[in-house]
C-alpha cells in the first residue's frame, strides 16, 4: 500500500507526511476518550495520491493505556470506481441531451445552402443578383458551412461519451500478451520519428485471457499518449515490456516514457472521464482503456518512471487463475 520505501520508516511523519500525521495525532487522542474512532484521509506517498480510512482503537483508557492500533484501508480504487460510476451516468446524460438537437440542426443547415446554391443559380441566369444578395448569400454560406462542421464535432464527442457509457463487452480467449503488444507496436511503424522504443518482451508467459481486439486498442493508447508526453523531451524515449509475477499469477504490460512526468494529484485524477493534461481532446482515452482493463480482470494505473517519466502498468490474471477464480464464482452463484 505505501510501497517498498515503507518499510525503512519508523515514524507516522516520515510515512504519511505533516499534515495526515496530525490528523492521525488527532485520532489518537480521541480514541482515548471514545476508545475506536475513525477518519477518511488524503496524502501523498511514494508520488501518489493514497484515499486512506484510518481506524484507531486505544487499548485501555488514558491512564491504563497500553498503546493504539492503527489500521489503514486503501479507499484509492473504490473511490475511481464510484467517481466513474457517477461519470458513466453524467456521460449517459449529455450524450442524449445533446444528441436530440444535432440531426435537426444540421439538416438545417443543408437546406439552407442548398437554397442557397438554387437561388444562385436562378440569379446567374438572370443577372439580376445585387451586391447585397451577394455578400448575404456568401454569410450564410459560411455560416452553413461553420455550423455543419461544429455540429459533426459535437457528434463525434457525443460518440465517445457513448462508447464510455456502453462499450462492447469483452469477448474473453487465450492471448498472449507479448503478441499483444508486436501488433499494438505495428501501429506505430515508421510513424514514431525521433522516438527510441525498446522492447523486453519475457518468453514463455502464461496466456491472459483477453479480448485482443480491446486490448490492443489499450496498448495503442497508452504507445500515443507516450510518444505525445516526449514532444518537449530531450531524451525521447518509450519502453515497453512485458513479464510474470509467478507467485500472484498476474501478467504485467508496462509502457513507461522518458517525458515531463504526472503531478501525484494529476495521477489521482488521470482515468477520470472529465480529465485530460493534453490541450486538446476529451479525456476520455484512459476512462476507457481503464473499464476495458477492468473487464478484463486486470487493473490499469500509473507511477513514475526512474529516473524521468511515466510507467503505466497493466496487470492482468494469468488464463489458468482467471479460469480458476470464474470457476469458483459461479459454484458460488450455484450453491
Amino acid at each position: 500500500m505505501f510501497g517498498a520505501p515503507a518499510g525503512d520508516i519508523s515514524s507516522f511523519e516520515s510515512l504519511l507526511g505533516h499534515d495526515a500525521t496530525r490528523i492521525v495525532g488527532q485520532l489518537l487522542r480521541r480514541s482515548l476518550r471514545m476508545g475506536v474512532v475513525s477518519r477518511e484521509i488524503e496524502t501523498v506517498v511514494d508520488g501518489r495520491v493514497l484515499h486512506l480510512a484510518v481506524t484507531v482503537s486505544s487499548l485501555g483508557p488514558r491512564r491504563a493505556n497500553t498503546g493504539f492500533v492503527v489500521v489503514f484501508d486503501d479507499l484509492s480504487e473504490l473511490l475511481r470506481a464510484q467517481k466513474l460510476a457517477a461519470w458513466q451516468e453524467v456521460a449517459r446524460r449529455i450524450a442524449h441531451e445533446i444528441r436530440n438537437p444535432l440531426t435537426p440542426i444540421q439538416l438545417s443547415a443543408q437546406r439552407l445552402s442548398r437554397f442557397l446554391e438554387r437561388r444562385e443559380e436562378a440569379a446567374a441566369s438572370t443577372a439580376t443578383s445585387s451586391k447585397a444578395d451577394i455578400e448575404l448569400s456568401q454569410l450564410v454560406q459560411e455560416c452553413s458551412r461553420l455550423i455543419e462542421r461544429e455540429v459533426t464535432t459535437l457528434a463525434d464527442l457525443v460518440e465517445q461519451f457513448s462508447q464510455f457509457v456502453r462499450f462492447p463487452s469483452a469477448k474473453l480467449i487465450s492471448a498472449d500478451a507479448s503478441a499483444l503488444v508486436h501488433e499494438a507496436l505495428e501501429v506505430f511503424s515508421g510513424r514514431l520519428d525521433g522516438i527510441t522504443v525498446k522492447t523486453s518482451l519475457a518468453e514463455n508467459l502464461p496466456a491472459v485471457r483477453a479480448d485482443s481486439a480491446l486490448l490492443r486498442s489499450v496498448l495503442v493508447n497508452l504507445i500515443d499518449n507516450a510518444a505525445e508526453a516526449l514532444e518537449n523531451s530531450r531524451h525521447r524515449e518509450i519502453q515497453i515490456s512485458t513479464r510474470a509475477y509467478v507467485e500472484s499469477d498476474v501478467v504485467e504490460i508496462c509502457v513507461a516514457d522518458t517525458g515531463h512526468g504526472i503531478s501525484p494529484e494529476d495521477k489521482d485524477k488521470l482515468f477520470l472521464p472529465h480529465f485530460s493534461t493534453k490541450d486538446r481532446g476529451t479525456g476520455l482515452g484512459l476512462a476507457i482503456a481503464a473499464r476495458i482493463v477492468a473487464e478484463h480482470g486486470g487493473t490499469l494505473h500509473v507511477e513514475d518512471n526512474d529516473p524521468v517519466g511515466s510507467r503505466f502498468l497493466v496487470l492482468l490474471p494469468a488464463a489458468d487463475f482467471a479460469t480458476a477464480v470464474a470457476g469458483d464464482a459461479s459454484g458460488l452463484e450455484a450453491s
